[in-house]
């Protein structure tokens, strides 16, 4: 588990299994992404995130913003599952219910995620990605500090798809001082 000042990011947890289809049924939502979900698809997102979990000790984290909602979507790592001029690599990665836009909450879970990369799983380096045209969420990257590095075709989307160009950003682990080793 990890805790922000108004978050938290936990494992998944049954209930939360509904309102995750929810907001992957949300047209808005799935926009830059493969589409809108199904539950069957939705709940098998949530079981690939325990498994990795369990294979590689981080994931794509539930995540809660008490006192707000005990749900409000899922931020985390998670290893590239494609072939790329990048990969092997550890992405970060953000997923909110459309009610919880434009809070910082993305920015926030992101940015304690990817320090649990760093510091307790030891990672040197994180990428993010998006569609060419995810305006937030490529604000999103620059907020964390990520450097944009590279446009690509993603090979999960056809030669014609508008989805199919990337962009690609990075973070290195900050150089820890004498004094914090």
């Amino acid at each position: 588990m990890i805790t922000t000042p108004r978050l938290v990011l936990r494992p998944w947890r049954q209930s939360d299994r509904p309102l995750f289809a929810e907001q992957n049924a949300d047209p808005e939502v799935m926009r830059f992404l493969a589409g809108v979900l199904s539950r069957p698809q939705s709940d098998a997102y949530v079981e690939r995130a325990e498994q990795h979990f369990a294979a590689n000790g981080y994931c794509k984290w539930a995540v809660e913003a008490p006192g707000v909602s005990p749900f409000i979507g899922a931020v985390g790592l998670t290893r590239v599952k494609f072939d790329a001029s990048f990969t092997p690599a550890v992405e970060v990665a953000w997923r909110l219910n459309r009610r919880f836009w434009g809070f910082g909450y993305a920015t926030e879970a992101a940015r304690a995620s990817i320090e649990d990369g760093f510091y307790r799983v030891g990672l040197s380096e994180i990428v993010a990605m998006t569609v060419v045209g995810n305006v937030a969420s490529l604000r999103v990257m620059e907020r964390l500090g990520m450097t944009r590095s590279i446009g690509f075709d993603h090979p999960h989307f056809s030669a014609d798809s508008p989805l199919r160009r990337h962009v690609l950003y990075r973070v290195q682990q900050p150089a820890r001082s004498q004094a914090n080793r």
